[in-house]
């Protein structure tokens, strides 16, 4: 007896509507495979974390009746300047140079040993740091200084002072990298050069005074105590009113 008709058909049909099936069951594998390798990759790790800028500070916020003695470079060195730090017990911040602390290494070991005076960074060359090219030389300058001087007195530098007072935003960016807490500038330059003493200014609270090892220091660092005191103020470890 014959299959009726539309059986007939069906069963004719069957191999290609098989064919078809499989075909539109791989596209449609074909197509969740990129969502399922998408959802079962692990997630991309984040791009490193640069270090946050460090702060610049010319002056300190406080109602502290204090200001705060820095002292730059090194290469002369007064036993009579550094007398008088001991003697008055300043606590003074030295930006010195690894090279000119390399020269008389005793002579800024006696101020740390003996007196509150802490070493700071300011680079290895000092040289405009905002002219180098890129940052890291800007790196190489700061870490570098901070490696000599840890090395060479135990204690990491805290502070920096970019050469000149002049910087960048990668300045900051590489003084924290380093190490530094702040990159710090001045609010009046005490130093006397040559022939020229520049005039004695009213000094306020929280201002940061500017001086140079030169064979003026401990002129130039006595005015600067006598201002102090003229205005009713104290020297303070300037490392003691970080930003936080």
């Amino acid at each position: 007896m014959s299959m009726p008709r539309s059986r007939a058909v069906l069963a004719a049909l069957a191999p290609f509507l098989l064919l078809l099936g499989a075909t539109g069951s791989a596209h449609a594998q074909a197509a969740q495979a990129p969502q399922a390798a998408r959802a079962a990759a692990p997630a991309a790790a984040p791009a490193a974390a640069w270090p946050e800028p460090a702060p610049v500070i010319s002056r300190v916020a406080t109602d502290d009746p204090v200001v705060f003695i820095t002292i730059d470079d090194g290469w002369v060195r007064d036993p009579a300047a550094a007398r008088l730090l001991i003697e008055r017990r300043v606590p003074a911040s030295l930006f010195v140079l690894p090279d000119a602390v390399a020269a008389d290494r005793a002579y800024f070991q006696g101020l740390l040993a003996h007196g509150p005076s802490r070493v700071e960074n300011h680079t290895v060359t000092h040289p405009h740091l905002e002219q180098l090219p890129g940052a890291a030389a800007q790196r190489a300058e700061i870490c570098g200084a901070r490696d000599r001087q840890l090395a060479a007195f135990g204690d990491s530098p805290r502070l920096l002072r970019p050469p000149y007072g002049t910087y960048d935003e990668t300045t900051r960016t590489a003084a924290r990298a380093c190490g530094a807490e702040a990159v710090v500038t001045w609010t009046h330059d005490f130093t006397t050069w040559g022939e020229w003493t520049p005039p004695t200014p009213v000094l306020q609270r929280g201002d940061i005074v500017l001086l140079h090892f030169t064979g003026d220091l401990r002129a130039d660092l006595t005015r600067a105590l006598d201002a102090a005191r003229a205005a009713g103020l104290r020297p303070a470890a300037l490392r003691d009113y970080l930003p936080r």
